[in-house]
């Protein structure tokens, strides 16, 4: 029979911490918390082997952060592959380190300025010992089990953000004025892609009908706050989802989030006038369906616990000869960056420059991209963790060919690696496959599709 258990610990920065996201070389001190930030674990057992699930609800962790909770993982007798490390992607809250800049790229860092990096070292530790507390309560709290999946869906919460206009360009939509705008967006054709409607709920609950631990499952940017509040810390449309359903279950677990392959996703719709983004309606809406796919599953015990882990090499875009002649001449003259006058930004240009030698410097150390992969069984369902922003439509094509019923996508997981879109997608540009060739954009076209195929064959040897 399986055990599970679950825990979180508070990892709410101190005010003045700077909120990752903004992708500009521009210093965000957060103001206010207007809610608080948690790590979240699970930890499930079988049969004496041991799978754990974090997810942190801060905007990226790198692959130096993720060893250090597995290594402390270990000792609690996971396996360093049977430990999934999420970060929710959240835009209110810092990163969980250097995700901006190459962390080979010579950027003279101090606690001042360290922002361009997207790091904050003194919080990236607060973040990890967290997460490494949640993990060991969540172990401490482990007990027999019984398990059960659902599934709902939901529309009218994330949308594709990627706007095709009248050249065939790639535009951002956002939500605008009916009086400016009284025909709409007319500057785009159509939305490019779908977005994934999926409301997926696991479950483990103890013989006196106690929950012990759930992983809930959506796809979207936590942006809702991003676009209308730079300056206050929260964990966004995640955060609210776990806290309604946390009223709706009272004295149960913890309620722990996985954000899917959002990398085309925003949490308004490109075509309604007047919209304002709310995370914690987005949240009230989310727990609603959830508790409707709860109260319906059928818990049975399960012993089915397994994993695989691969390290998938990825190539790189290629950089044009004329972006590379103007990025050298920029960083031969100006090498040292260059700051406004209380250095609370970088020049753009510099900062762009910057991020696209940084995809030099991560060739040099990965001549290909080692790209980590991890698929867990659990009963009837597989759990997904793939790094970085893949596009949603690698996360529909994992679904819709896998060999169990249920699957759960994170992303954002393990390590840092930017957006993966689709082919057609990367030839057509916008900001997830830039002209600059950015550091957040340094992947081949031709990337999701070998990610997809490497999961379904892992699937495919769980199953």
């Amino acid at each position: 029979m399986i055990r599970a258990g679950s825990a979180q610990a508070d990892i709410t920065p101190p005010l003045g911490t700077h909120l990752a996201g903004h992708g500009a070389g521009i210093r965000r001190p957060g103001r206010k918390v207007l809610d608080p930030l948690h790590a979240r674990a699970v930890a499930i057992e079988s049969n004496g082997r041991r799978l754990a699930v974090l997810s942190l609800e801060v905007m990226c962790v790198t692959e130096d952060h993720t060893r250090a909770i597995r290594a402390a993982a270990k000792e609690l007798g996971f396996e360093p592959e049977a430990v999934m490390v999420h970060a929710i992607q959240n835009h209110s809250a810092p990163s969980v380190g250097c995700m901006m800049l190459d962390p080979d790229f010579p950027f003279p860092t101090d606690p001042e300025t360290e922002y361009v990096t997207g790091s904050n070292e003194t919080y990236s530790r607060q973040a990890v010992l967290g997460a490494i507390a949640a993990l060991k309560a969540a172990v401490r709290k482990m007990r027999p089990a019984d398990f059960a999946c659902g599934r709902g869906m939901l529309s009218g919460q994330a949308f594709n953000r990627r706007g095709v206009g009248m050249d065939g360009s790639i535009h951002m939509p956002w939500f605008y004025n009916a009086k400016q705008f009284p025909l709409g967006p007319v500057h785009l054709r159509y939305i490019e892609g779908p977005d994934d409607p999926e409301v997926g709920v696991i479950a483990f609950r103890s013989g006196d009908l106690a929950l012990q631990a759930v992983l809930l499952n959506f796809s979207c940017h936590p942006v809702n706050l991003f676009a209308t509040r730079q300056d206050v810390i929260s964990a966004d449309w995640p955060g609210a989802w776990a806290a309604e359903l946390a009223k709706l279950y009272p004295g149960q677990c913890p309620f722990t989030v996985l954000n899917g392959c959002c990398g085309n996703l925003n949490p308004w719709p490109p075509m309604t006038a007047n919209f304002k983004p709310d995370h914690r309606r987005m949240g009230r809406n989310l727990a609603d369906m959830a508790g409707k796919v709860m109260a319906r599953m059928k818990y049975a015990p399960a012993e089915k616990l397994d994993w695989r882990m691969r390290l998938v090499p990825l190539p790189y875009r290629e950089i044009p000869e004329a972006r590379r002649k103007a990025v050298d001449r920029l960083l031969k003259r100006h090498p040292r960056p260059v700051w406004n006058k209380d250095r609370s930004a970088v020049d753009t240009e510099w900062f762009l420059a910057a991020s696209t030698r940084s995809i030099d410097f991560c060739r040099k150390r990965m001549p290909k991209f080692l790209y980590e992969v991890q698929v867990f069984r659990v009963g009837d369902a597989f759990i997904v963790a793939l790094p970085g922003e893949p596009f949603v439509e690698g996360q529909l094509a994992i679904k819709t060919q896998s060999p169990l019923p249920y699957v759960q996508v994170a992303h954002m997981c393990s390590h840092y690696v930017g957006y993966l879109p689709t082919v057609e997608g990367a030839l057509r540009g916008g900001h997830e496959a830039n002209g600059h060739c950015t550091y957040w954009a340094k992947l081949a076209p031709e990337s999701l599709d070998l990610v997809v195929r490497n999961v379904k064959e892992m699937m495919r040897e769980l199953a």
